[in-house]
């Protein structure tokens, strides 16, 4: 006998025997219906469903878009460091950028008796919705703003408007975008509308030929910048969607004899160890990652204990951190 059956025995949905067995809102003849079925067949729930529903496992499903991402990486480091002391295990659900993957785990993690998850969102597809509606226990979205749900997301617009500001300031009028797709609505959209709207303040006309998109890596962002500048183009500025891709980028304008910060300029997103590191140092918005992980953590531990009512959406800043990528400003800019 399990749930499904006891219900359709009481004439009664799931979800009502769920209520019975956690002491929610029933009417009386649903009540009694089930409390009926149980006496004449015995049934008890599981003690996984027991779990789900009391919140005693003390485990949180986390769902990551890659691990070998540096900024999953920073984002998990601060979950852990706020769970980790409240005595919660994690389980870690690598999606490999496939959203298909996300629904999947986040279906899996819906029945296995986790007390909450996390969910580092990429896009939200018509499945998403339908899965997210079916959760029954908390979830906090991390790094996409989504109406209706928890979140904790970074100022998109605003470090990409900073940072191409800064790309224009620094001398570059003639510079293409190299983004990620748009349904990606943080590193994708917003980014990119942030980059709209600091070439608009600039009087810079934008043009469909300046812009390119890319995939999450330095070697798409490689292969992109190589591309462009075989075709004959040199632009004097690249603003990139994300560090890997600048680096990628400026690896294809090394080999095609430019130099980064004098012939053409460099910016990313998210201020990544490696960008810190490259032969030119490059110019990024920093982005709170660690700290979104630990907000997150502390809004889940709220949601746990039932604190508030409501849905809370947290916004985290930015800061430009200006490197050698575009602290020299282009040569003709100092001639």
């Amino acid at each position: 006998m399990n749930i499904t059956e006891l219900a359709a025995l009481a004439g009664v949905s799931k979800a009502a025997v769920s209520r019975y067995f956690n002491n929610g809102y029933l009417s009386e003849d649903k009540r009694a219906a089930i409390a009926a079925a149980v006496e004449k067949t015995g049934y008890q729930p599981s003690e996984q469903a027991r779990n789900l529903r009391t919140q005693k496992t003390r485990q949180i499903g986390i769902v990551i878009p890659r691990l070998s991402s540096e900024s999953t990486a920073r984002v998990v480091d601060g979950i852990s460091l706020t769970l980790a002391d409240k005595g919660y295990r994690l389980l870690l659900a690598n999606t490999a950028n496939d959203p298909a993957k996300e629904v999947e785990y986040l279906d899996t993690f819906r029945h296995s008796g986790v007390d909450g998850v996390l969910f580092m969102a990429s896009v939200f597809t018509p499945e998403h919705e339908s899965v997210l509606k079916n959760m029954h226990l908390p979830v906090v979205i991390i790094a996409q703003r989504h109406e209706g749900y928890n979140c904790v997301y970074h100022d998109d617009f605003g470090a990409a408007h900073a940072v191409a500001a800064r790309l224009i300031q620094r001398g570059s009028r003639h510079p293409i975008y190299i983004g990620v797709t748009a349904r990606d609505y943080a590193a994708g959209y917003a980014r990119h509308e942030g980059y709209l709207a600091a070439l608009k303040e600039a009087g810079i006309a934008p043009r469909a030929e300046d812009m390119f998109l890319a995939q999450f890596s330095m070697k798409s962002g490689y292969e992109q910048a190589k591309a462009i500048l075989q075709s004959g183009r040199r632009p004097d500025g690249i603003f990139c969607a994300t560090d890997a891709i600048a680096v990628g980028a400026m690896q294809a304008c090394r080999e095609a004899g430019l130099t980064v910060g004098r012939d053409v300029l460099v910016t990313g997103i998210g201020d990544s160890a490696m960008g810190r590191v490259t032969a030119v140092p490059l110019t990024s918005a920093h982005l709170h990652y660690k700290t979104s992980g630990q907000e997150a953590a502390q809004l889940m531990l709220k949601l746990l204990k039932r604190q508030g009512s409501g849905t809370r959406c947290i916004q985290l800043g930015y800061e430009v951190v200006e490197r050698e990528s575009t602290k020299m400003g282009l040569e003709s800019e100092t001639v």
